[in-house]
């Protein structure tokens, strides 16, 4: 099965998305350091899938040395635990304002200085830092702004919050360095929000210190939420993502009426006074309505009935989507 056009194709609509998200509300957030976080993600899925080097680099189209040495600057970095090279230096530049490149060496000093100094010409030329001064005066500057700035601090936290719930209940039990994976926050800002959702009992712990793991039972964005569309739209995301990967990995290739994963999709063509026009605007309405209703049974029987200890739990997860395109009327109509 040749699957490079549809690739292409999901590729595509994917950068839609991202470009919208990236200018909403009037917002200009930084992309520079998605290709890098799309490349090592990406590597990571491949060697989950059993891929070796050698055949990931060739799937990229890169030399095996070029590979290996892009590879070096997105590994965890040797001086900071948890965190790719790249992202702890720029987040150092960030922190220190304005630092010297001795500061930065020294400061990074268990990781090879040469791939140090490679990840600082790349956040130069990404624009995420800028240079200043020659040789041993050679300076640099965060350049970038911060993604969040069109939120205020409260409702930031509780977009993160948000967030983080979202991965913690569709992987859960999952420990914090599982977590980094899966919501990339600093170490530090990940515990704090990890210790306030814990506080109020949007989440549970299990376990201590390095055995700790954290569950959520579950998660609620109400209507009209200002902080929780960014948790919401990344909760359907990943129910829609996951729905495919699972039929992928099954070797499933058409749907079958009766199956129990997979979507899909209708199209209605309606207009104004169309004798099902009403039932078709509401379609997004009633099925909320009726999965709000179902999801209501299932937990009044779940908190009065114990699953049977031989039985496999199964975790469903529905996505609903809807839009509305006008489509726009031809000028000549209007002359």
């Amino acid at each position: 099965m040749n699957t490079t056009l549809l690739i292409d194709a999901l590729v595509r609509q994917t950068t839609v998305l991202l470009a919208a998200l990236a200018t909403s509300a009037g917002n200009r957030t930084p992309l520079s350091r998605v290709a890098n976080q799309v490349f090592a993600n990406l590597v990571s899925e491949l060697k989950a899938q059993g891929l070796g080097n050698k055949v990931i680099a060739d799937m990229f189209g890169m030399a095996l040395r070029t590979y290996h040495h892009r590879m070096a600057r997105l590994q965890e970095s040797s001086t900071e635990s948890g965190r790719s090279l790249w992202e702890a230096v720029l987040s150092y530049v960030e922190h220190q304002g304005t630092v010297l490149r001795g500061d930065v060496l020294q400061r990074f000093s268990r990781d090879d200085g040469v791939v140090v100094r490679s990840v600082l010409r790349d956040l130069v030329e990404s624009r995420l830092v800028y240079q200043m001064g020659r040789g041993d005066q050679t300076s640099y500057r965060a350049a970038g702004e911060d993604a969040e700035a069109g939120l205020e601090e409260g409702e930031a936290a509780e977009a993160r919050a948000l967030i983080l719930l979202v991965a913690v209940h569709r992987h859960g039990p999952v420990s914090q360095d599982e977590l980094v994976e899966l919501v990339p926050l600093a170490e530090a800002q990940l515990e704090s929000v990890l210790e306030a959702l814990l506080a109020d009992g949007r989440l549970q712990r299990e376990g201590e210190g390095e055995q700790a793991r954290y569950r959520a039972e579950r998660i609620f964005v109400a209507a009209g939420d200002t902080a929780g569309w960014q948790a919401a739209l990344f909760d359907h995301y990943q129910a829609m993502v996951t729905a495919m990967v699972a039929k992928l990995r099954r070797g499933q290739s058409r749907a079958e009426l009766d199956d129990a994963i997979g979507g899909s999709t209708y199209h209605f063509d309606v207009w104004p006074g169309h004798p099902h026009e009403a039932e078709v605007m509401g379609l997004l309405r009633t099925l909320r309505r009726q999965t709000v209703a179902l999801r209501a049974e299932v937990e009044r029987h779940n908190e009065t009935a114990a699953r049977p200890q031989d039985a496999t739990p199964r975790r469903v997860i529905a996505y609903v989507g809807q839009t509305v395109l006008e489509e726009e009327g031809d000028d000549d109509e209007l002359a």
